[in-house]
């Protein structure tokens, strides 16, 4: 199954707006009032964490409220019987926090998004190979932009890397100006007990991080 011709690329998502919203640990409850502050911030991707309180729950709540004008996915998958739960509560993002070849295959034989996650280049050109669409740099705080300078210059031409893991407002540009693609953004944006308030706030800090 390929990707429905109409279903915009990852990169394309990435343009929109290059943050992720991962939410972790949010609550069906409160997804979507979360979530709301963050389309009013121009956030078009956001992921639901499988360690959080039921994450297939609020992905199902996203997608009924906002259907294809997000992209929406789930985050720390580990296994294929996931990705297809998560297909069926009609996620199309797949984001692992190591490098799974067979979590990557199951994401793409079901046309969805698939980012996994990488720390070294061995395993950066393994998750090309499998059909990743995208790379997640992981954890960010281990690594440099000097780092990503380098795995860029040896990765092909036009491969998305984002950095994930500790990023903020504060250190976004270096990051950018590395050649990061996009980022994944954790507590920076969303933590437990944050209201949509908070979250707002939060969202505007790093937009305007972005601009600077």
């Amino acid at each position: 199954m390929g990707m429905n011709v109409a279903d915009p690329g990852f990169a394309d998502w990435l343009a929109r707006c290059p943050l992720v919203a991962i939410l972790r640990g949010v609550r069906p409850d409160e997804v979507e009032g979360v979530v709301a502050v963050l389309v009013a911030h121009g956030i078009a991707i956001v992921e639901v964490p499988l360690n959080s309180p039921e994450p297939i729950a609020s992905i199902r709540r996203l997608v009924a409220r906002y259907g294809t004008r997000l992209l929406i996915g789930a985050g720390t998958v580990m296994s294929e019987a996931q990705v297809g739960e998560i297909a069926a509560a009609g996620g199309r993002l797949i984001v692992t926090p190591h490098a799974a070849a067979e979590v990557v295959r199951a994401a793409k034989r079901l046309g969805m998004h698939a980012c996994p996650g990488i720390a070294t280049a061995t395993e950066a050109f393994a998750m090309l190979a499998a059909g990743a669409d995208a790379i997640k740099l992981f954890p960010a705080e281990a690594s440099s932009p000097a780092v990503l300078r380098a795995l860029r210059a040896v990765l092909p031409a036009g491969t998305l890397v984002l950095p994930v893991g500790g990023v903020d407002a504060a250190t976004l540009q270096p990051w950018r100006e590395a050649g990061a693609a996009g980022f994944g953004i954790g507590s920076s944006i969303f933590r437990p007990g944050d209201t949509p308030a908070r979250v707002a706030e939060k969202a505007a800090a790093l937009v305007a991080g972005l601009r600077s």
